[in-house]
């Protein structure tokens, strides 16, 4: 595949739930996304808090989806370096799946996919892929931290077609 990008992936951060504590008594949590080596996304900082609402939109352009999303959150710390408060990879195949079947109409909420937790995920709990409108799906994830001792991230993701066409769902090949 050329290096052009098949798409955007909007990644809505919306919030952290019970994450840990990284400084007296509580955080400065904020959330970086990577894609491969070339792409990472912030959030703004939320001081003093380990329930953060975020509720911010970060824009991955995506060339391969086969390259790693990984979501990370740090507790920002201004006299030192900035604490890891766990992170989660973000699985975009089984959304990527549903947008290939080219589905035409549907009611507004249906659910085209659920997505159950598993050792293959970092799924809280089941997510579902549902259709919006027109050709648009969105998925729903509350993820699970890993290397930490607890914490959940709420997103939401979101595929942007650059190329619309008669055929809107040009994607990468996975």
């Amino acid at each position: 595949m050329d290096q052009r990008s098949a798409g955007l992936l909007r990644i809505r951060v919306q919030k952290g739930i019970d994450l840990a504590i990284r400084d007296i008594c509580s955080s400065d949590p904020y959330v970086v996304i990577t894609m491969g080596e070339q792409q990472k996304l912030k959030t703004r900082v939320i001081k003093r808090n380990c329930n953060p609402e975020w509720n911010d939109e970060l824009t991955l352009s995506v060339t391969n989806p086969h390259l790693p999303i990984k979501l990370t959150v740090f507790d920002r710390d201004t006299f030192s370096g900035d604490d890891e408060m766990g992170d989660a990879d973000i699985d975009i195949k089984p959304y990527l799946e549903c947008l290939a079947l080219d589905i035409k109409d549907l009611p507004h909420g249906t659910a085209v996919r659920k997505i159950q937790p598993g050792v293959n995920n970092c799924l809280a709990d089941e997510s579902k892929v549902v259709w919006i409108s027109k050709g648009r799906m969105v998925q729903d994830m509350v993820l699970r931290l890993r290397n930490v001792e607890k914490g959940l991230v709420q997103i939401q993701i979101e595929w942007i077609h650059i190329f619309p066409s008669s055929n809107s769902n040009h994607l990468p090949p996975f």
